[in-house]
Formats: structure tokens, C-alpha cells, sequence
């Protein structure tokens, strides 16, 4: 991925930081509103399951595209304790720290894809998207740029 950014992440500051990039590199794709709270809560939900469950890792921003479509990946990658049971982390009301259990399901509902690879003892990597929803909405950029 050209241009990525990476936020290392072990702290609630590095949550916040990663959450205003992500709006930062989304917003002059053409996001915007709710489209952006979604994408920065997305993000923070992930990077604080890094901090809360792994201590740390990082997030990855970047521009994705496919075709006509244009839009937002953001993967976050730790080397913790792993999921033991994907399928059951991924159920809402489901948690091993005493919260709401919403965080990764609802990632999931917020972003238009969601992937989740995780390895006990080894780490977990999230991979998520958004794609701006219509050509309508693309941003001016003059020609050359």
C-alpha cells in the first residue's frame, strides 16, 4: 500500500490519534458525517482491543481502490494472546474483559468489509474497509493531481 500510515499503538493517546488520522486521510476522499464518526469509531474500537488485550500493535491507514470505487482500509495488527474462539468474540454481548462485548461486532457493522485473522499465542490482524458510496459525492481535485 503507497502512502500508508502507521500509528503504533500501546496507549488511550495512540486510540485517539489513530482515530483522528483515519479522519484525516477519509474526509478528502469525499467522506463525510456520518460516514466519518463511523470510520473513526470503527478505528478506535479496534486499537482498543490492541491496548486492552495485547498491549500493544498498530493501526494502518490507507487509500484503497477497486475499479471505480475508492475508499478507506484500515488494518490493526497486534502479536498478543490471539482469539481463542473467532466466531464467538464476534457475537455481541460476548466479552473476556467485563464490557458491553459490542466492540468488534460492532466495527463490523460500521465498516463494509470486515476480516479478522487470529492465531492463539500469536496475534490477531483485522482488516477493514469502507467505500465512499457514490461518485457523486468525489471530491474536486484539479487535473494533474
Amino acid at each position: 500500500m503507497a502512502g500508508e500510515l502507521r500509528i503504533s499503538v500501546r496507549t488511550d493517546a495512540d486510540i485517539v490519534t489513530a482515530r483522528q488520522k483515519g479522519r484525516v486521510l477519509a474526509e478528502p476522499l469525499g467522506f463525510r458525517g456520518s460516514d466519518l464518526a463511523l470510520i473513526a469509531t470503527a478505528i478506535s474500537e479496534v486499537a482498543r482491543n490492541i491496548v486492552v488485550y495485547a498491549g500493544c500493535g498498530e493501526i494502518i491507514l490507507d487509500v484503497v481502490r477497486d475499479g471505480e470505487r475508492e475508499g478507506i482500509v484500515v488494518i490493526a495488527r497486534d502479536e498478543g494472546p490471539g482469539i481463542a474462539d473467532v466466531e464467538k468474540a464476534m457475537q455481541d454481548g460476548y466479552s473476556t474483559s467485563k464490557s458491553l462485548g459490542l466492540g468488534l461486532p460492532g466495527a463490523k457493522r460500521m465498516m463494509d468489509e470486515f476480516e479478522i485473522v487470529s492465531a492463539v499465542g500469536k496475534g490477531t490482524t483485522i482488516t477493514m474497509r469502507k467505500w465512499r458510496r457514490s461518485h457523486e459525492d468525489r471530491p474536486y481535485r484539479p487535473a494533474g493531481t
